[in-house]
């Protein structure tokens, strides 16, 4: 009989030292699971936009990301937990993800004036016009 392994990806375990999204949008490590529900975390982030202060967050409230602090110690204090960071250059991770690339974008388009999107439809429309351009030219030398 065939053997059959059931578990989740192992990047999607809440351990010390994952990092974690919360709600407000700042990134923070876990240093203490408190119970199955929650856990302490603390983010020391060097942009002000993605540091958490220390506390329990509940962890239905919070997405894990697959990037993880190695070997931070459980309970570690937030110089130890900066220093880690630091080391593992987090933040430097997180802004080459596409995660925090689509953020940007998003912010960047809700700041759009009215006028600015009406730029954005026009140039969509110029694009389009000139690949179906080039399209049609393909086809008919075929």
């Amino acid at each position: 009989m065939a053997e059959i392994q059931v578990g989740s990806s192992s990047w999607r375990r809440v351990e010390v030292g994952r990092i974690l999204k919360l709600e407000n949008g700042s990134l923070a490590a876990i240093v203490e699971i408190i119970d199955h529900k929650r856990a302490l975390v603390d983010g020391p982030s060097t942009n002000p936009r993605l540091a958490a202060p220390r506390a329990p967050v509940s962890l239905a409230n919070a997405l894990i990301t697959p990037l993880v602090i190695e070997k931070l110690p459980r309970g570690a204090r937030t110089g130890a937990v900066k220093k880690a960071w630091e080391a593992a250059g987090i933040d430097a991770k997180w802004a080459e993800g596409n995660w925090a690339k689509k953020q940007v974008q998003q912010e960047r388009r809700k700041a759009l004036t009215d006028f600015d999107r009406f730029k954005v439809m026009r140039l969509k429309k110029q694009r389009r016009f000139e690949e179906h351009k080039v399209l049609a030219k393909i086809k008919a030398s075929a």
